[in-house]
């Protein structure tokens, strides 16, 4: 009993957090590309809150009150024999023995079976959510790499039928999105289900001890109880299943959402060096480090077109494989040789380069708050350097 409440607690602060994470829809591309004069279309509605049992639900476990009249409850042949993999537990309809206990017993199984037929048709849906979002993610990752592949190779700044495809993935992950709150709110019903459970189970046990019972009464109990624990046992099982499904996606989503914005900017600029968000990059806090030791990268901007995007992003890649948590200073370097106003025109140039290396490296994927800028002057340089520091 107390791993199924533990997994019904789990299962609510990780309900909490999937709808904290960003899950929003971003917009179209065309509105990032050009803006849009509309608001921003609104979230999908929320999970309701663990523990808000939806109206009418079957498995609220009320009072036992002894000499209730009522019929016997049959097993659950109508139902599938299976749902989503789940094999029902055979509940045994029993006889009326026509003591109280024996009525007891009546109300008890009853609520036994409904709360069965509600966890079936939970496992069902949860089978149907897992299969539409499978559907989602085939069509997300497929239009997603379509827009890589042409930006690699090269293409137009905001070519459309790349703003097309972007759009397409982008609609992929609001699915999903709509998928896992649904996934939530599903969980929040079983965990309620897993309650009920629990309650009945208690409830069994402690009619063992009122008095004016037959033998066949407790037998029937005896019986009951054990249907009881198999259930509780399928409950379990499935609340983890989807508790883990909603934590994957939630991530997944979450990530996704970071590298869509990354394949954004690549469409605007019409070339795409890679997705370093992919690499584990994520926006955690991180302490606050001075920069040391050689440059992992120094661009020097001896002519003015200087190609360095490729380097940098390779560079960049290694260093957050060997060290994910990486953060990086970029320092815009000026020479100090000449008069005072070639000086100040030198730090004026090289900042602006440094502004420019950094907004490639957000390109890229790398989040603003692992990233600083900083000027610096060296007199034995020529010409306006950044260099790029691990942190």
């Amino acid at each position: 009993m107390r791993d199924g409440k533990a997994a019904a607690r789990r299962f609510g602060a990780l309900l909490v957090l999937s709808l904290a994470l960003g899950l929003s829809a971003c917009g179209s591309l065309d509105d990032m590309l050009f803006g849009s004069d509309n608001p921003a279309p609104s979230d999908v509605s929320a999970a309701p809150a663990e523990g808000a049992a939806p109206a009418g639900a079957p498995g609220t476990m009320p009072g036992a009150p002894e000499g209730v009249e009522g019929t016997i409850p049959s097993s659950p042949s109508g139902a599938p024999a299976t749902a989503a993999g789940i094999t029902p537990v055979t509940i045994e309809p029993g006889t009326d023995t026509g003591t109280s206990v024996g009525h007891t017993v009546q109300s008890l199984r009853s609520n036994v079976v409904g709360i069965q037929d509600r966890i079936m048709a939970d496992a069902q849906q949860f089978a149907d959510l897992r299969s539409s979002a499978g559907q989602s993610s085939e069509t997300y990752h497929q239009a997603k790499s379509t827009v890589a592949a042409r930006l690699q190779l090269g293409t137009t700044r905001g070519n459309p039928e790349l703003v097309s495809q972007w759009n397409t993935a982008q609609s992929a992950l609001d699915s999903m999105t709509g998928n896992v709150n649904s996934m939530s709110a599903l969980g929040s019903d079983i965990a309620n289900q897993a309650s009920a459970a629990h309650f009945a189970l208690t409830t069994i046990e402690a009619t063992f001890n009122v008095a004016g019972a037959v033998d066949e009464d407790h037998h029937q109990l005896a019986v009951l109880r054990d249907e009881t624990d198999q259930l509780i046992v399928i409950i379990d099982s499935l609340l983890n299943n989807v508790s883990d499904a909603v934590q994957r996606q939630t991530t997944f989503v979450a990530n996704e959402r970071a590298s869509l914005i990354t394949l954004a900017n690549a469409i605007k600029s019409g070339s795409y060096y890679g997705d370093l968000t992919a690499g584990g990059v994520t926006g955690a806090s991180f302490a606050s480090m001075p920069a040391s030791g050689p440059a992992l990268v120094t661009i020097r901007f001896s002519h003015p077109r200087v190609d360095y995007q490729q380097i940098l992003y390779t560079a960049v890649s290694q260093a957050l494989q060997s060290r994910p948590g990486s953060s990086f200073s970029v320092v815009a370097v000026s020479p100090t040789r000449g008069s005072a106003a070639a000086v100040q025109l030198a730090q004026t140039e090289a900042e602006h380069h440094g502004r420019d290396v950094l907004r490639s490296l957000t390109d890229m994927g790398v989040p603003a708050n692992r990233l600083d800028l900083s000027s610096s002057t060296d007199p034995r340089v020529s010409a306006s350097e950044v260099r790029v520091y691990v942190r």
